[in-house]
């Protein structure tokens, strides 16, 4: 009867708790779907590297490693993997370039400048990243391309660039499709740091120049970690721009577990390689943010 009684209040904080919406109780609709929708996925989809599939039914077989074995012991996967990983780097280091004076211009402008700067940096993001990369192919493609017509037309060049089909095309095309990820949580920390900081460094007599790279870039060093890591993560698993942007001949370690999986139909070395993929990203993305996390000390400390 005494723990009845007890176990009564227990229960009615619980309800009221579920009521007002507090602890993680309002979370847990988000969790169910992340879990439905993406972690059981993902798990089905790695599970698949591990038994082998014939015409879309698992084999008796059961449990093999045959198929992550042999993914591991082909250098043609690693030479894939090699190219992911420098492009993603390339590109995401060209949209830090890019993106980190957008976002400290947007923090000195004021009015209606800044509401239009805004506006042109989300307004890509409002377009599918296919359409984008097809536009891409319009500006870089042959003789016709917008690119090479522009330069003929000008006496720039004699003969049409070979751009397209190019590493150098993967590189242009993810640089500017990822370009929004890079400058957003720049712009975010940029446009709200604390500027008496600066002012400080600026009166007791350092220059602008010191002033931005010891003061300024270390303030915004835990955005630079984010965009870093998320431009990376993007880059390194997008398949469709190295797809149409490098051609049919050019291929990443993404657009391999697509051709596995979708073309050729081999659900278990394309699972197999898919486990490859998402275990080489998250190492390089924990990499990303561990390096992050020191040089955020590192400037905390120096600030």
């Amino acid at each position: 009867m005494t723990d009845a009684v007890l176990a009564q209040p227990a229960r009615l904080g619980l309800a009221r708790r579920v009521i007002d919406g507090g602890g993680l109780w309002p979370a847990v609709p988000a969790l169910v779907y992340l879990v439905l929708f993406m972690v059981l996925p993902i798990v089905t989809l790695l599970t698949f590297g591990f038994v082998t599939i014939d015409r879309g039914a698992i084999t008796d077989g059961g449990f093999t490693l045959t198929h992550i074995a042999g993914v591991l012991g082909d250098p043609l996967v690693w030479n894939l993997t090699w190219r992911s990983f420098w492009i993603a780097v390339v590109s995401t280091c060209l949209t830090l370039v890019l993106a980190y004076p957008i976002a400290y211009a947007y923090g000195h402008l004021k009015g209606v400048w800044r509401t239009l700067l805004l506006v042109a940096i989300i307004s890509p993001l409002l377009t599918s990243a296919l359409v984008r990369t097809y536009a891409w192919i319009v500006i870089l493609g042959g003789r016709r391309g917008l690119l090479n017509q522009t330069l003929l037309s000008l006496g720039v060049i004699d003969q049409p660039l070979q751009i397209l089909n190019t590493s150098t095309a993967v590189v242009m095309g993810m640089t500017q499709i990822h370009l929004p990820f890079m400058i957003l949580p720049l712009l975010a920390v940029l446009s709200e740091r604390d500027r008496r900081f600066e002012e400080a460094s600026l009166n007791l007599g350092a220059s602008q120049v010191e002033t931005f790279f010891r003061v300024t870039i270390p303030m915004s060093m835990p955005a630079i970690v984010a965009g870093f890591a998320l431009v990376f993560a993007v880059s390194y698993t997008n398949f469709i721009i190295p797809q149409l942007l490098g051609g049919g001949n050019y291929s990443t370690l993404a657009v391999q577990v697509y051709e596995q999986t979708i073309v050729v139909l081999d659900w278990s070395r394309g699972a197999a390689l898919a486990t490859l993929l998402l275990t080489t990203c998250f190492a390089f993305v924990l990499a990303i943010v561990s390096v992050g996390g020191r040089l955020t000390r590192w400037s905390e400390v120096r600030r």
